[in-house]
């Protein structure tokens, strides 16, 4: 399990530059169990196994598991809705630990909480609903006025304070959520499985929305996903659980780029299929009989600079198959699928003692010093080696019905100029498609 250096300060990161910081924790697991009793002949449940972590202030945290793996659970016991069974969790210095109701409405009172199914009162309007917690808190009618005023306003649905729930869309009920948990002016935002009931082009509403409220107020959030897009968009850190253990913790970055556990590299693979299936692979092959290699591309080794430069070196050319660039914690991430083939002398010279027999095993070589390379083979001489380290590079399978919704992918068209270098000629690097918008995909059908 990769984890980040800590003792009582833990790491996080600078939003607007991407470098590492160091703050103190306002949430504090020290190994945390939450054990449900069996019932009859249903055995005992340990949802949440001796959890270890810190949550730094000031940070977008995200726990992310499959169902059942103890994601939620571990957030509850932040706002004491379950209690430890064993260890202890310490809220912005407070151990929760054995505290009475009346002292842990005092701790709940700092933390506001949304929810999937948004969890909105029916009978009340959205001012009503974002109203409500102060209402509980005693705040005057004058003060709680202004206050959902000032919040319907910041989440962008001032204009539909008197409207009910049920008039609303499924995003439009989220930032309702938003405001109502936003109310009492908490240092901590929990926010489980927000986005889940959402379709795409709203859930990146939600999550810019969440980390306006990050940057701009300043409040700690913690988000349990399921969904590796959401870490990939919002977090700084992620931690990885399976069977009620963490398995996996660090930079959001680092996870993504060096995924360690499989349950990890499987999140990773869903999040940006950046890699070919066997059947696309199969296609690519038909398209194109040159040496197929897939390349990682990050922010300092796999730049395209970089990659240009080397194949030009070794009187290569390379031409863009197949392949995906994101962003994660604001960094490029991802890999491109080359087709390489020896630079004709006709057409441009080769680099002195560089034969054209030589130089594609040689830039492959000098890839490899560089970053992580999958070479795939030729049509002729198809292979695979075993060796590389993937880093996250996952294999996307068949899309599926409802595939185009589940991810931003870019299929066909002419192969065009993105970049310079010698990738498809002298002057410029061709591909599928634009290398910033997902996936390209040269090998399919046309």
């Amino acid at each position: 399990m990769s984890e980040p250096a800590h003792a009582t300060a833990c790491a996080g990161s600078d939003t607007s530059t991407g470098r590492s910081t160091v703050s103190q924790p306002i949430i504090s697991f020290r190994d945390a169990s939450k054990i449900f009793p069996g019932r009859g002949r249903r055995a005992e449940v340990r949802a949440v196994d001796g959890v270890t972590l810190d949550v730094a202030e000031g940070e977008i945290f995200g726990v992310i598991g499959y169902s059942g793996a103890g994601k939620s659970t571990l957030v509850r016991l932040v706002n004491a809705l379950e209690k430890v069974t064993g260890g202890s969790v310490v809220v912005d210095g407070t151990d929760l630990t054995g505290l009475s109701e009346a002292r842990l409405r005092g701790v709940r009172a700092g933390i506001g909480m949304i929810f999937q199914q948004f969890n909105l009162l029916s009978s009340r309007t959205v001012a009503g609903n974002v109203a409500y917690p102060l209402e509980v808190a005693g705040w005057s009618r004058e003060k709680r006025r202004e206050r959902v005023r000032e919040l319907l306003d910041f989440v962008g649905i001032a204009d539909k304070a008197d409207v009910h729930p049920r008039q609303l869309s499924g995003g439009q009920k989220q930032r309702v959520g938003i405001a109502r948990a936003l109310a009492t002016n908490p240092r901590i935002l929990l926010a489980d499985e927000a986005t889940s009931a959402l379709d795409p082009e709203t859930t990146q509403d939600v999550l810019a929305l969440l980390r306006r409220v990050n940057r701009e107020l300043g409040i700690t959030v913690v988000v349990i996903t399921h969904e590796m897009d959401v870490v990939r968009a919002i977090c700084d850190r992620v931690a990885v659980m399976e069977h009620g253990k963490v398995v996996e913790l660090g930079d959001a970055y680092q996870v993504f780029s060096a995924p360690q556990h499989d349950v990890t590299r499987r999140f990773v693979s869903t999040a940006l299929k950046d890699r070919p299936s066997p059947e696309v692979l199969a296609r690519l092959r038909e398209r194109h009989p040159g040496r197929i290699v897939t390349v990682g591309v990050d922010e300092v080794a796999g730049s395209s600079a970089l990659i240009t430069r080397t194949l030009r070196e070794h009187g290569v050319d390379g031409t863009v198959v197949y392949g995906g660039i994101t962003e994660v914690a604001e960094r490029p991430y991802g890999s491109l699928t080359l087709e390489l083939v020896a630079a004709s002398p006709g057409v441009r010279p080769l680099p002195d003692g560089v034969a054209p027999a030589d130089g594609v095993d040689a830039a492959v070589a000098a890839l490899r010093r560089v970053t992580d390379v999958v070479d795939l083979g030729t049509a002729a001489d198809p292979h695979e080696d075993p060796s590389v380290v993937r880093r996250g590079v996952g294999q996307a399978p068949d899309d599926g019905p409802g595939g185009e919704e589940r991810r931003a992918r870019v299929i066909g068209g002419p192969a065009r100029q993105v970049g310079g270098g010698p990738f498809g000629g002298p002057s410029g690097m061709t591909g599928g498609n634009d290398l910033t918008t997902g996936i390209i995909d040269d090998g399919g059908k046309r």
